[in-house]
């Protein structure tokens, strides 16, 4: 047998037992390792577990943590015994024991008989390595690292910064180009034992024991200075996630792991009673195709991509929305009007006979979500209370709009209503904004408060409506946006109406015959000029006339920002 395992265990012994015992019976000699963390109990189980087995022992237990040294010692402690004890062996193949054979083990020696002198394990230079993960590459190589990244985080940050302010570098021994690659290899007999007993083996152990995750630099930094012939890839097929997290593999992944042709794969489920039962069974050579992991990186750039992008407008437990970087802000297209409800009577309603789409009333409204027909309840148990929608504004539009999908959402906007969404539907090229500037006035006009509260509440919505006005006019916008002042939309409304219907029910061949009521205005300029005389400005409804004829002169066309 030209191959033999080392199987560095820290739980699920009893599937190690199952994979140790598989490559025993097989002919190949196993030298298991086992974290020093794990219980006696546990460790004597295992051990009676494969008891039988003479090709099969155990070397020193170190205590393993994730990219230390311990790692690395663990590995060179069980090398170096594989080796003493089994002089038949010509290749030795690295394993976790979480580690599980896809293809039958004669293959695989036949595979590392024809390639006798060749060395398997990944090994990049640091400039072409794109997945290190924690902001340190180069830098692992020349700072010193004794604080766990994991346990000690805070500590480990604090003397990495430490050392970046003081310009501390550690010189790499002569000879050593630093590497980086999977942990997992399978080198030949003599690059393991060129590494294992080199004369500088101290001072490259001692120099490593600083480095950063040295398990992913060690043996890949010094199989270049002492093999003859390098593959740089693993044989062992390992996924991992845009964190650096390995995937996992289930049950429901069975057909994924054959179609890879690769050797081994890594991290099996423990429970994955099917994935077990087939890879440990005896089975007949089923191919010679050279292993081939990228068949299936298809599949695993999707899956990545569905979890850190998602599906537009769409938040899940795996993808926190974070402001900037959304797949989309909303999953459909909808349309916010604001100071059409100020304007006409029952716009609303209005609205929805001639469009096929869902009209709200004013859906941030400070009393209430005013949804559709009056509802207190909406698709997704989206409730109309004011204090649960303002606790996330932002993801009350996402959910209404995702859960009311394959009907498109209207609602009224207004300066009275919470702004908190501005900049959101701004930049969301899904939204469709319309604005009737200085609406807002129509109501206060007819109101019966007293004229100084009504002068104060005007300029108080006067700056919101400005403020919005401001963003909806800024070079980041990416909705479409229609302005039109009060005085401009009063003076031919029907072909505004029109326009606004038309893009939300593109296919609608009904064109406008009627306008719908507009609220009586009479003696409307004369209210803002005594708006002017009590020292109020108003700035954005337009030109009207004092007295007489309250329908302005011609004005331009509307405002068209996107």
């Amino acid at each position: 047998m030209t191959v033999g395992f080392i199987m560095m265990c820290h739980t699920a012994l009893d599937r190690a037992a199952q994979v140790a015992r598989y490559w025993a019976s097989h002919g190949a000699p196993v030298v298991v390792h086992v974290d020093a963390r794990v219980p006696a109990q546990d460790f004597d189980a295992l051990g009676r577990a494969l008891a039988d087995l003479d090709s099969v022992s155990f070397c020193t237990r170190f205590k393993c943590d994730w990219g230390t040294w311990s790692l690395v010692q663990a590995a060179q402690t069980g090398a170096t015994q594989l080796l003493a004890r089994h002089p038949e062996v010509g290749h030795v193949f690295l394993a976790s024991g979480a580690c599980l054979p896809l293809r039958p083990l004669h293959e695989l020696a036949d595979y590392l008989t024809a390639r006798p002198n060749t060395d398997f394990i990944e090994s990049v230079t640091t400039a072409e390595v794109g997945w290190t993960v924690g902001g340190i590459d180069m830098e692992r190589f020349t700072l010193r690292f004794p604080f766990s990244w994991k346990k000690r985080r805070r500590l480990f940050d604090a003397y990495v910064d430490f050392q970046r302010r003081i310009g501390f570098k550690r010189k790499i021994p002569g000879g050593i180009v630093p590497h980086l690659g999977s942990q997992w290899w399978c080198l030949s007999r003599p690059t393991l034992t060129a590494i294992l007993q080199a004369p500088d083996r101290p001072q490259h152990d001692r120099y490593f024991k600083r480095v950063w995750i040295p398990d992913e630099s060690y043996f890949q930094s010094l199989a270049r200075i002492y093999a003859t012939n390098i593959e740089s890839r693993s044989l062992t097929l390992s996924k991992f996630d845009y964190q650096g997290k390995p995937h996992i593999f289930y049950d429901d992944h069975l057909q994924l792991l054959r179609r890879s042709d690769c050797f081994v794969a890594r991290k099996i489920w423990p429970k994955a009673e099917k994935l077990y039962a087939t890879f440990l069974s005896d089975r007949p050579a089923e191919s010679l195709a050279e292993p081939n992991p990228s068949k299936i990186d298809r599949l695993f750039s999707k899956a990545v991509e569905r979890r850190t992008r998602g599906r537009p407008g769409l938040y899940m437990q795996s993808r926190f929305p974070r402001q900037d970087h959304e797949n989309g802000k909303t999953s459909a297209q909808y349309s916010i009007l604001q100071g059409f409800s100020d304007l006409f009577e029952n716009f609303e309603g209005w609205l929805a006979k001639y469009v096929g789409a869902r009209v709200h009333g004013h859906l941030f409204g400070p009393d209430r979500a005013a949804f559709s027909g009056g509802e207190t309840m909406f698709n997704g148990c989206l409730s109309d209370s004011a204090a649960l929608r303002d606790y996330n504004p932002r993801g009350f539009l996402t959910n209404l709009i995702w859960n009311g999908r394959g009907e498109r959402q209207c609602f009224m906007f207004s300066p009275r209503d919470t702004q908190d969404i501005n900049w959101f539907t701004a930049t969301d090229p899904n939204a469709q904004i319309s604005v009737i500037s200085g609406a807002w006035a129509v109501p206060l006009f007819h109101s019966q408060m007293d004229f100084s509260e009504i002068r104060r509440e005007a300029a108080r919505l006067q700056q919101i409506e400005i403020e919005h006005l401001n963003i909806l006019r800024s070079m980041y916008v990416k909705a479409r946006v229609r302005i039109w002042t009060m005085a401009e939309f009063i003076e031919n409304p029907m072909e505004p109406l029109q326009m606004i219907i038309d893009e939300i029910s593109p296919r609608a061949t009904r064109r406008l015959t009627e306008a719908p009521q507009m609220i009586d205005l009479t003696g409307f300029g004369q209210f803002l000029q005594n708006l002017k005389n009590q020292g109020m400005q108003p700035r954005l409804m337009g030109d009207f006339p004092v007295a007489g004829d309250t329908v302005p002169p011609p004005r331009r066309r509307p405002y068209l920002v996107k």
